[in-house]
């Protein structure tokens, strides 16, 4: 073949496979470390990009930061678990379409030797009270998280403000905060799904588990396309269906059983 029918060819087919081939949409979502460090994130999210439409952008912070992103304008959507700021980021117009559809719950972990005696307590805010008169080391995430604002409520309702020697701020997220307890051989307040994942690696063991005020409930929040014009609002309504959808609950339903031998997290909406 004449080499600039050749290149004419090549040319024409390239043309022809950039026509075809759309360029992907980019959605950002802000979300928690705990549906990262579980894997749960990077399953689904493989899912949502293999029709080849959309690009997903996630990054992983405590639910506080992730919230921020959204005030701001840099996320399209948001995966968190911290229902009174989720109500407020709502209610000031930042999100819409609030959606909670998703729950597992908190678990306090200790040294096996449990000095402070909290094992057979059965509200965390009695667990709680134990750890801080025996000045036994209690490790916090202090980020802002989720898991952050679950704690310091439990703290309140044990009435103590906590502070001193015994109380130690991390400030890193649930992986960085549980090795830190590891190490120290600390309490700490951590959603269970983490713990499992890591649960290999630690020789912290669950003290406290169960009371109710330990349920730990995730939800959806589109951002406000009428606060953030910008923002990818229909990329992120995709995103939105597809995680509210029945094979995604099928999926997060099993998901954590085969690898920790329990499920991690437990779908609480009923697709439509």
């Amino acid at each position: 073949m004449n080499k600039y029918l050749f290149l004419a060819v090549a040319l024409t087919g390239l043309a022809f496979g950039c026509q075809k081939q759309a360029p992907r949409e980019i959605v950002r979502l802000a979300t928690t470390t705990s549906v990262r460090d579980t894997g749960l994130l990077d399953m689904l999210n493989e899912t949502f990009e293999r029709d080849g439409k959309y690009t997903l952008q996630a990054i992983a912070v405590g639910s506080g930061q992730a919230m921020q992103l959204g005030r701001t304008g840099e996320a399209d959507i948001l995966w968190v678990h911290s229902p009174d700021d989720e109500a407020k980021f709502v209610a000031e117009g930042y999100g819409i379409e609030r959606t909670t559809f998703l729950y597992n719950d908190f678990v306090i972990l200790g040294p096996a030797a449990d000095p402070a005696g909290v094992k057979g307590e059965n509200k965390a805010a009695d667990a709680f009270k134990k750890i801080a008169a025996a000045g036994a080391q209690f490790i916090s995430r202090a980020d802002q998280s989720g898991t952050h604002k679950k704690e310091l409520k439990l703290w309140a309702a044990a009435g103590i403000k906590p502070a001193g020697a015994f109380y130690l701020e991390a400030g890193q997220g649930m992986a960085g905060t549980l090795s830190i307890a590891e190490e120290k051989k600390a309490y700490v307040l951590a959603d269970r799904s983490t713990y499992l994942s890591m649960a290999k690696n630690l020789k912290l063991v669950i003290v406290n588990e169960g009371d109710e005020a330990l349920i730990n409930r995730y939800s959806l929040i589109l951002a406000n396309p009428a606060r953030f014009p910008k923002v990818n609002a229909s990329g992120a309504l995709a995103y939105y269906d597809f995680v509210l959808s029945k094979p995604v609950k099928e999926t997060i339903e099993k998901f954590g059983v085969e690898k920790y031998g329990q499920q991690l997290f437990f779908y609480d909406y009923e697709p439509k």
